[in-house]
Parts: C-alpha cells; sequence; structure tokens
C-alpha cells in the first residue's frame, strides 16, 4: 500500500509515499503491518493525514524522530480481511504475482514478480523471463484479460519489446 519515507517533525511522525490511487484512505485503518518483505509486525495507527501527495502518520509509542527513523524505507500494507472485495473485471496486484504473462500471439513473455509506480502516469508490472526482466504498463489499455483460474495476464505487448 505504501512506503516509509523518513521521519516527519520533532513528534515521532513519519513521511508516507502511497502507492497507486486511493491509497489516501490507509487513514481510515487503525493498524497496518509495517516492516520489511516477509518480516511485516503489526502497528497501531495513532494519527494519519494526508498532505499533498504523500501522508504524514504516527505510529503508538513512536515519539521521538530516532524511535521514526527506525521505519525509514519499510513497506506499508493491509491485512487481507481489511480490503473490500475488487469490482468485477477489477483484481489486487499482489493477486497477480506469480502469474504467467502471454501476449495475444499466444508467446509466453514471463512471471509477474512485482509493480512499482512510475510517478503518477501509470504503475508498471515487472515480468521475469529466462533473459531477464521485461516492465510493462500496468494499464486497461496493455492488459487485456486475467485468468486467476488458469493463472495467466494475457497482454498487448510484443516479445522483443
Amino acid at each position: 500500500m505504501g512506503r516509509v519515507m523518513a521521519p516527519w517533525g520533532v513528534k515521532g511522525a513519519l513521511k508516507i509515499e502511497p502507492f497507486g490511487s486511493g491509497s489516501g484512505n490507509l487513514c481510515k485503518y487503525s493498524a497496518w503491518w509495517v516492516g520489511k518483505p516477509g518480516k511485516l509486525s503489526e502497528v497501531a495507527v495513532a494519527e494519519c493525514r494526508v498532505h499533498g501527495a504523500h501522508l504524514v502518520a504516527r505510529f503508538e509509542g513512536c515519539d521521538d524522530p530516532e524511535q521514526a527513523g527506525a521505519f525509514r524505507g519499510a513497506e506499508v500494507a493491509l491485512s487481507r480481511e481489511d480490503l473490500p472485495e475488487p469490482a468485477a473485471h477489477e483484481f489486487y496486484q499482489a493477486d497477480l504475482i506469480g502469474m504467467a504473462v502471454v501476449n495475444a500471439q499466444g508467446e509466453r513473455l514471463g512471471k509477474v514478480t512485482g509493480f512499482f509506480s512510475a510517478g503518477g502516469a501509470n504503475d508498471v508490472m515487472r515480468v521475469a523471463h529466462e533473459s531477464g526482466e521485461r516492465l510493462v504498463p500496468a494499464t486497461a489499455e496493455v492488459i487485456r484479460k486475467v485468468d486467476l483460474e488458469a493463472g495467466t495476464v494475457e497482454v498487448d505487448w510484443g516479445a522483443d519489446w
């Protein structure tokens, strides 16, 4: 859902970079999962507010910049149970990780390994393949079909792009 950028102010607050649109909604949750991949811990959110394109939040028990500094670079996540069910034809990015990526010509392009924000234009899907990684725009124009049961993501993308 986001990443801790740096301490903010003198009372232990943190500047949070939310991922994707609507991540300001993070402020409505009283607890987040925070940490490094595979080592997330639940923390109580004492305060949270939108500040421009970022969030400013403070965790319970984090009362000074030194304590806040320990969270620098940490990921921010929510429990799956806290998330609403996606609408028809919508998917959480996490659900696509590990899925095979194929194009309309039936060429296998690799497997989804993750996503990142490209600075506001759109998110980008990381697709690992035998000789490296492809970066594919995560847009409705490029991602043509997701089949959760078959474990495939069909894209309008060339194998040589």
